[in-house]
């Protein structure tokens, strides 16, 4: 008599990954940019869905024009009158890529980011059973990708490059050609740390690239 298959884990099977992240960060205590004259609000996603059958996360490059242009990041915004960190990020996800969300498929978020370009940044955490097509607005977005659960785990993801000041630059390594960093990457560090591995990770003094605050 053979041995019954082990469960498929969090970074494999997206059920799981759907009950762990809900639980690990219902017992997150995310911190909050207070308002500030000249502060602008934005909310992204963190989306989870499966990509050939393999649990991922959305990453985008946005169009080479206007604002971040040709930048890796992920679907998101500026909030409008009225709207919430949460109602923003969603609505961004469909103008962006098509994907429709609701807060029944949010399972909490993770610390607002202090971008260098003047703006807090608001990550959702989102996961999406049954997607449906893309459809990218050729007018925000180059180019849509996916990073693997288990690529963001990997202990060689995140490098630490230097800096002249003493301090260091975070690089998350997602593939060869393919380096994300802060707010970007600071977020998708904190998503890994938090979510994925379980340790309690703050991101809000990262060193941010001087082009990124365009």
């Amino acid at each position: 008599m053979t041995d019954p298959l082990p469960a498929p884990g969090p970074l494999d099977d997206l059920t799981a990954f759907h009950r762990l992240a809900a639980e690990r960060l219902a017992g997150f205590e995310h911190t909050t940019v207070p308002d500030a004259p000249g502060l602008r609000r934005a909310g992204v996603v963190l989306c989870a869905v499966e990509d050939g059958g393999v649990p991922s996360v959305i990453l985008i490059k946005r169009a080479y024009r206007g604002r971040n242009a040709g930048q890796w990041g992920l679907p998101g915004g500026r909030l409008e009158d009225g709207e919430t960190a949460e109602e923003a990020a969603l609505r961004e996800l469909r103008e962006e890529i098509g994907l429709a969300a609701g807060p029944g498929d949010v399972v909490g978020r993770l610390d607002d980011f202090p971008a260098a370009s003047g703006f807090a940044i608001t990550p959702i955490v989102v996961v999406l059973d049954d997607p449906g097509p893309l459809a990218p607005n050729p007018d925000e977005v180059h180019s849509v990708h996916y990073t693997s659960l288990r690529r963001l785990a990997d202990d060689d993801t995140p490098r630490w490059v230097p800096l002249p000041d003493g301090g260091s630059l975070l690089q998350m390594w997602l593939a060869p050609d393919w380096r994300v960093h802060a707010p970007t990457g600071a977020m998708l560090w904190q998503f890994r740390e938090v979510v994925l591995l379980g340790r309690r990770a703050r991101v809000a003094d990262f060193a941010q690239p001087d082009w990124t605050r365009n």
